[in-house]
């Protein structure tokens, strides 16, 4: 959690294989980038398995200097699976109780999805360390303020439509943190090895975030 709170950018790699996961990561680092999630593809051949490898695989290359987070977590086994594989973080797009549970009975930080006022108050109450504002580029700014003014005990991530040019404006209407996929980590970039745009792009993530401030709500 003070990890998540001090960083405040959440690098999601989302559809990265095994053979490009270690550069991406790699270039992340050098940008200055230390939170990651690693999402579960629930459409895969082998929906479970595959998160937690790439989770292992950068939990031996990287030990403690990253914090790495499984994402689209939908079950308590998934949970297992990536407690297991080292993860310290779990994120879902949607609020359950059970994963929750288990997120916290593994000792990992819960951050479960919400669209609504109500989401957000049910998510903290079942036990949230921070509430995922998921789609926050659709809902918007001044949707997120609105939230917040009632809501304004519940740390928040805001997930999509985060990026270099409005970042801290998401940071200054109440975020605690942000969650970045493709807007960062760029397909065309990870197909071509351009890991040094990579590194720049993620620099000037890590560069908004200490002109904002680094201590979270």
């Amino acid at each position: 959690m003070e990890k998540i709170l001090e960083y405040r950018v959440v690098a999601i790699l989302r559809g990265i294989g095994k053979e490009d996961v270690l550069p991406v990561a790699e270039a992340l680092v050098r940008g200055g980038i230390r939170l990651l999630e690693i999402p579960f593809n629930q459409r895969g051949a082998a929906p479970g398995e595959d998160a937690p490898a790439v989770i292992r695989l950068l939990k031996h290359r990287f030990g403690g200097s990253l914090c790495i987070g499984a994402g689209t977590a939908l079950t308590a086994e998934q949970v297992d699976l990536a407690a297991d594989a080292g993860a310290e973080f779990i994120l879902s797009p949607g609020t359950s109780a059970a994963v929750i549970a288990r997120t916290k009975e593994r000792g990992l930080v819960a951050v479960p999805g919400a669209a609504t006022a109500s989401e957000m108050a049910e998510a903290y109450r079942c036990g949230a360390d921070i509430v995922k504002l998921f789609p926050a580029g659709d809902l918007g700014l001044g949707y997120m303020k609105s939230v917040l003014a009632p809501l304004n005990h519940i740390p928040v991530m805001a997930v999509g439509g985060v990026d270099e040019h409005n970042l801290q404006d998401w940071l200054a209407a109440g975020a605690s943190t942000v969650g970045v996929g493709a807007r960062l980590v760029q397909d065309e970039w990870v197909r071509n090895g351009r890991y040094d745009e990579l590194s720049a792009l993620a620099a000037q993530y890590v560069s908004r975030v200490a002109e904002g401030g680094k201590t979270g709500r």
